[in-house]
């Protein structure tokens, strides 16, 4: 496992090792003690998101404290656009983005720390997302934003096509 810094404080791009052979490959892509180097939160939830379609956006979501989820995203089927957007308004990468496109064959996981909103697009159809998230899901906390707030310069690769209704009328961040 080799693990990248970013720009965006805390968060990780985890390269995972693939060992391959005539079967296909194997690779490890949850070990506990070597995601202790990535935090020292303790995995309590396991999420899979399915888009059947090309160009389906989810985001921006977030939980905000007392709230500490992290999520670890992996790719297990397609590619996404992935941004991730800081919150913690101490943080000397405040407000920054960071941009990546991850696929089943990059081998890559990213970290998203605690206080850091994201949002992806699908850049292939029946795109599958596999999430370890280090807390629960609570509705009091869980916040959204539009994935077009002004106050966010995104120059996403395509027009989203497949929105939730409740993403498409998020308000703005600000």
């Amino acid at each position: 496992m080799k693990i990248q810094d970013t720009r965006i404080k805390d968060l990780k791009v985890i390269i995972i090792k693939k060992i391959k052979d005539s079967r296909g490959f194997f690779s490890r892509n949850f070990c506990e003690k070597e995601l202790k180097l990535v935090t020292k939160r303790k995995i309590v939830q396991s999420n899979i998101s399915f888009n059947k379609k090309k160009f389906t956006l989810r985001g921006f979501h977030y939980q905000k404290s007392p709230s500490k989820e992290g999520k670890f995203i992996t790719c297990l089927k397609g590619k996404i656009f992935n941004v991730t957007i800081d919150l913690n308004k101490k943080s000397k990468s405040y407000l920054k983005l960071f941009k990546i496109i991850i696929n089943s064959d990059d081998n890559k996981i990213i970290y998203i720390p605690p206080g850091c909103a994201n949002a992806y697009l699908t850049l292939e159809k029946n795109t599958l997302i596999n999430y370890l998230m280090t807390d629960f899901y609570k509705p009091e906390s869980y916040k959204k934003f539009n994935y077009k707030s002004k106050e966010i310069k995104i120059n996403w690769p395509a027009k989203p096509v497949v929105i939730s209704p409740q993403d498409q009328n998020a308000k703005n961040l600000f």
